[in-house]
């Protein structure tokens, strides 16, 4: 009896060619695993192109509403940013779909999983760090890093590579943009991108919106409510997670919002150059900022900035299956108790205008901040607390003051 590899499939020529390649060289039976994140039509057509390309069986997960819920909302409340742009939209799906290639792996007897991921790029360690962390018995196959078996190169030679196996499929050998895509962004790497000095051809690469210059003259009023830093509704319209992010999606893409030109530090040691597309997310994190901005005292704030900036390299590291992450999360979390308003913002032409934020729970008293003195603040209580609080200061200017005599 043969042994079983699952192997991550999307479709695409690279898995595609790696079925008859495990097949070839490994004497596997492929059960291939598409993970749905939300990509879209991009599933069209997948059942039949597997099969013929020889996997016995191919499963086709919906894992949308976990990758929202369990993925995505923990990284929202942390408002995690990786180096202050990129929104982590692959990283945080790489840990949601290795956990399921694991579970099928176990559902089928499989004794290895295979994943299409290049040998320079940061998803081959999202994937085989949470293999490793939920199976550690099963063997990972990384066709890209196995250059005396796998001698392919470019598409070219796995077009040709497939035909010679009796796979005659629509892939084209010409050059496009390298895409990943989930419910929460896209990305595009390749072509122009390539050269930092490029201007990105944005009327050429743009799927999920328009760039800020053709986007309607007109801005657009939006509110969103949230209970305990997870968002609920979206213009008075109660909805799942998904269908908040589907919606901000739409209005995010009309109005040309989060578009993001990056030259990201990648785990593996090199720059990369890349373009995001993600309308939904950008709004999704300014709401929900906006709405901490009324909440949170000043010390907490300060500490979750770190903690945000800290679970954003977690996650872009591929480390979520570790206790770091977990007790990080935690303390995210334990600050969500009262991250509960409603957000009142107006989309323009790329921007999100703050239009009015409101929260049971504000700290945010309207007697303190004006000019007009109440009874919890004396300005005279100002002076004690400068002069303590300038105190090191001030000895230190004296003793220089000192020296120089």
């Amino acid at each position: 009896m043969k042994e079983k590899v699952i192997l991550a499939y999307s479709g695409g020529l690279d898995t595609t060619a790696i079925i008859p390649w495990l097949k070839e060289n490994f004497d596997y039976e492929v059960v291939c695993c598409c993970i749905d994140c939300g990509q879209g039509n991009e599933l069209d057509g997948l059942e039949e192109r597997a099969k013929l390309s020889g996997a016995s069986k191919l499963y086709i997960e919906d894992l949308v509403d976990d990758f929202c819920d369990n993925y995505i909302i923990p990284c929202v409340q942390a408002n995690a940013v990786y180096e202050n742009k990129y929104l982590l939209g692959t990283s945080m799906a790489r840990p949601a779909i290795a956990k399921r290639l694991v579970e099928i792996a176990r559902k089928e007897g499989a004794t290895a999983i295979c994943h299409g991921a290049t040998g320079k790029g940061n998803d081959q360690i999202r994937f085989e760090l949470g293999i490793k962390a939920l199976a550690p018995d099963l063997k990972i196959i990384a066709p890209w890093r196995m250059t005396d078996v796998w001698t392919m190169q470019s598409r070219e030679d796995e077009i040709e590579y497939c035909k010679q196996h009796g796979i005659d499929l629509p892939f084209s050998a010409d050059n496009s943009y390298s895409r990943d895509r989930n419910l929460w962004h896209i990305s595009h790497e390749g072509l122009e991108l390539e050269d930092p000095a490029n201007e990105p051809n944005y009327d050429h690469l743009l799927v999920l919106g328009v760039s800020p210059e053709k986007a309607p003259d007109e801005g657009e009023y939006v509110t969103m409510t949230f209970e305990k830093g997870i968002p609920v509704s979206v213009n008075g319209e109660t909805m799942k997670v998904s269908d908040i992010i589907t919606k901000l999606n739409e209005l995010g893409g009309k109005h040309g919002i989060g578009i993001v030109d990056i030259v990201e530090n990648r785990v593996v040691g090199m720059k990369s150059r890349g373009v995001y597309e993600t309308p939904g997310g950008t709004i999704l994190l300014e709401a929900h900022q906006q709405l901490e901005e009324l909440v949170l005292d000043r010390a907490t704030m300060e500490v979750k900035k770190d903690m945000g900036n800290k679970f954003a390299q977690i996650v872009y590291e591929g480390k979520w299956f570790t206790p770091l992450r977990e007790a990080v999360q935690a303390f995210v979390t334990s600050t969500q108790k009262y991250v509960t308003g409603e957000v009142k913002f107006k989309l323009y032409k790329g921007n999100i205008i703050k239009a009015g934020t409101s929260s049971p729970y504000s700290l945010y008293s309207e007697s303190l901040a004006s000019f007009t003195t109440g009874d919890l603040y004396d300005h005279h209580d100002a002076d004690g607390f400068i002069t303590l609080f300038g105190l090191p200061l001030k000895v230190r200017a004296m003793k220089m003051q000192e020296l120089k005599k």
